[in-house]
């Protein structure tokens, strides 16, 4: 049964903490990932055979896996997902940043060059369930963006396919290249490349603790988007809230994993202990009871503040990756949230909506990093370079001042640089 805390009865650090995830699997991770750098290709079949399950004939998806896949989708879905695709294009084609140049002084021009990441690779997990909607929110940024190459690696089925929809979301989504290839050595395959898989220059998606693990020891030869923990929601409630509704939103989070987070933060001790119930009725009814359970009673959790501001503080401070403002007039509150992935506001938003077909992105900060982190987006597809231009005149009346600057941090070669260009002069 899911924990009841009121704020003024215990600590802070009971409130504020976060359920002991962290799997140690790095030295796991170390030896796939570098059995993978010296035998490629090899590596990647036996990793396929022995954690799939899967004999692989090859490794890259055909054309006509992709044509088979997509026609055996029943059309009413693939109707969804491309109306889904069309929302996450309109709501990121509004992300895109322009490169921009300022020449406001004689002989300076400045600016901004803003180039797209030449190949990216998206990690879509497989497993206990299959996400036609991560293919969409990772690769459709990345087409908006400009990517040359966008790959997907995902793990095989036991009968060596992708699963379907898997394949018709990327072909909807204008996905270039599909591996099969799933867990900690599809990271390695994409930052190091083998005979099949492509090196690539940025990996995004969500994945497992040992997907997680591995992002976080390829960065720095390749660029990751984030270091993505279990899934995590936070409902913030009044006394005028539907219980059956909270409960309901709290195990869209809790089915996903069993160290996956589901909290509500209250005013009402009442709809506190009726959301409870509502919880345990619905856990019963879920083909992933054993999961969602398990992630309530270990992770779960129900927080009684004393009104709707400390509320609000508490969810701040949590810094959840989902944020539901379950009250009346929520853009009331909105400025008053600092610290959310994705905010879902009033009483007929689920979180559901963003999860597949409202448009903004569902591959979201977790693990508190909202303080400081954002959702995945076009941003993440393109890199920055900047530029300066400086006539012969426009050096000369501020070299001297460069020099000067140079010479209080004791660069003088810095210094030397800017002045040697008119020594001929004097």
């Amino acid at each position: 049964m899911i924990k009841i805390l009121k704020c003024n009865e215990v600590s802070n650090s009971e409130i504020f903490a976060r359920g002991n995830n962290e799997l140690d699997v790095a030295d796991i991770v170390t030896d796939i990932i570098e059995n993978v750098k010296q035998n490629g290709d090899k590596a990647l079949f036996e990793y396929s055979k022995k954690f799939d399950k899967a004999d692989l004939e090859s490794l890259e998806v055909t054309e006509e896996e992709i044509e088979e896949a997509f026609n055996a989708v029943e059309p009413k879905f693939l109707d969804i997902l491309r109306e889904a695709c069309d929302n996450i294009k309109e709501f990121h084609s509004k992300q895109v940043r322009n490169s921009f140049v300022i020449s406001e002084k004689n002989g300076v021009v400045t600016g901004q060059k803003v180039t797209p990441i030449e190949k990216v690779g998206l990690y879509v997990p497989g497993g206990t369930a299959a996400y036609p909607s991560t293919v969409l929110m990772d690769s459709v940024p990345a087409k908006i963006a400009g990517c040359k190459e966008i790959c997907i690696t995902t793990p095989p089925c036991v009968d060596g396919k992708v699963n379907p929809v898997i394949l018709a979301a990327a072909k909807i989504a204008g996905v270039d290249r599909i591996f099969k290839v799933g867990g900690a050595q599809a990271i390695a395959a994409l930052a190091y490349g083998t005979e099949t898989v492509p090196k690539v220059d940025k990996i995004v998606g969500p994945g497992n603790a040992f997907v997680a693990e591995a992002k976080r020891q390829v960065f720095g030869m390749v660029s990751i988007d984030m270091i993505a923990g279990p899934s995590e929601i936070l409902v913030i409630a009044d006394a005028k809230s539907n219980p059956a509704f909270v409960a309901a939103d709290l195990l869209s989070q809790a089915e996903h994993d069993k160290m996956a987070s589901a909290v509500l933060v209250t005013d009402s001790e009442e709809l506190a202990i009726e959301v409870s119930k509502e919880l345990e009725k619905q856990i019963s009814l879920l083909p992933r009871a054993q999961i969602a359970r398990a992630s309530i009673d270990n992770n779960g959790k129900i927080i009684i503040a004393d009104d709707l501001f400390k509320v609000i503080d508490i969810a701040n401070e949590i810094a959840p990756e989902h944020l539901e403002l379950c009250v009346d007039n929520p853009f009331d509150y909105l400025d008053k949230i600092k610290n959310a992935g994705s905010i879902f506001m009033g009483r007929y938003c689920p979180e559901a909506l963003g999860d597949y077909f409202a448009g903004p992105n569902h591959t979201l900060p977790t693990s508190g990093t909202a303080r400081f982190s954002s959702p995945l987006s076009v941003d993440d597809f393109v890199k920055k370079s900047q530029f300066t231009y400086y006539t012969k005149d426009a050096l000369s009346s501020v070299a001297e001042k460069v020099a000067f600057f140079a010479e209080k941090e004791g660069l003088s070669a810095h210094a030397k640089s800017a002045t040697i260009r008119f020594e001929s002069d004097k």
